[in-house]
This record gives C-alpha cells, sequence and structure tokens, in this order.
C-alpha cells in the first residue's frame, strides 16, 4: 500500500474523509458534505443542498448559508491541516471579517454548489481568504474572509 503525503492528499484518500471528523460543528448546523480538494494554499468543498438544510428557506439556501458554508469550508481547511498535518485535535474558530460579498444567485433544494477558499495570507492565528462559490459552472457567491482561530481553543 502506497504511503500518502497528507500535504498532498489524493482524491481518492480525500473521498475517504468524513468531514464531521474536521470540524467544530455538529449536525445541523454542518454545511459542508465533502472535502474535494486540499492543498496548503487551495481548499474546495462540495455541498448537496438538502430540504431539511436549516438554512433553506422556501426551496433556497440563504445568505447566511452560504456565509457559513464558506466558514466551514476553511473550518475543514485548518481541521484538515490540524488532524493529518499537525497531529491534534480540531480548534474553534471565528469569523473575523467579511469584506465584498456578492451574491448573484441562491441555490435551491437539489443543487450541489462547489466551495473554493484561496489563502492570501495566514499569521498569528487569523487567516484571509478569497473566496467562492459555483454553481453548475458559473459563480454565484464571491468575498473574502478573515477567520480567527483561538489558541488552546479545542473541542
Amino acid at each position: 500500500m502506497m504511503k500518502i503525503d497528507p500535504q498532498y492528499p489524493t482524491e481518492e484518500f480525500l473521498k475517504r474523509i468524513d468531514v464531521h471528523e474536521l470540524l467544530p460543528q455538529k449536525e445541523p448546523f454542518v454545511m459542508i458534505s465533502k472535502l474535494v480538494h486540499f492543498d496548503m494554499s487551495n481548499t474546495k468543498t462540495e455541498t448537496l443542498i438538502s430540504e431539511e438544510n436549516i438554512f433553506v428557506d422556501n426551496g433556497l439556501f440563504s445568505a447566511s448559508g452560504l456565509i457559513e458554508n464558506i466558514a466551514q469550508t476553511c473550518a475543514a481547511r485548518i481541521g484538515y491541516v490540524n488532524k493529518y498535518i499537525l497531529k491534534k485535535g480540531i480548534q474553534i474558530g471565528f469569523i473575523g471579517s467579511i469584506r465584498n460579498l456578492t451574491i448573484f444567485e441562491l441555490p435551491k433544494v437539489g443543487d450541489v454548489i462547489s466551495t473554493t477558499v484561496d489563502v492570501i495570507e495566514e499569521v498569528f492565528g487569523m487567516t484571509l481568504a478569497s473566496s467562492r462559490i459555483t454553481l453548475d459552472g458559473r459563480t454565484i457567491v464571491e468575498t473574502e474572509i478573515k477567520i480567527a482561530v483561538r489558541e488552546g481553543g479545542k473541542v
């Protein structure tokens, strides 16, 4: 069996990861379905919008849900680094700021959205990233997000 370098995981390796192991959030507040790409500067998740989602209203995934989806994609990145690279527990993070948020479209129940987070800078437990959510190849959300991770803030 070939050993996987966790800094460069294969798609097959990522498919076996349960996102619940990477996030401090628990159901019904988990807003991502699976981690589909990871490297130190770029993370991508996919999410099936289900009718049972607490951020679905009248068949549409709300702006609040989209923002939480982006934040949890950042959290999945941090959780992956902690678990597979640093070999430590999940840390609690907080949204520090959201800038230049543009929502072009709200996804509907049954849609699968892809969320990409590109790290711009990491310093002193703060991560600044640009993010976009796509649906069927078109961008439906763009923003910059700042996430703060509490030192020693393990779950």
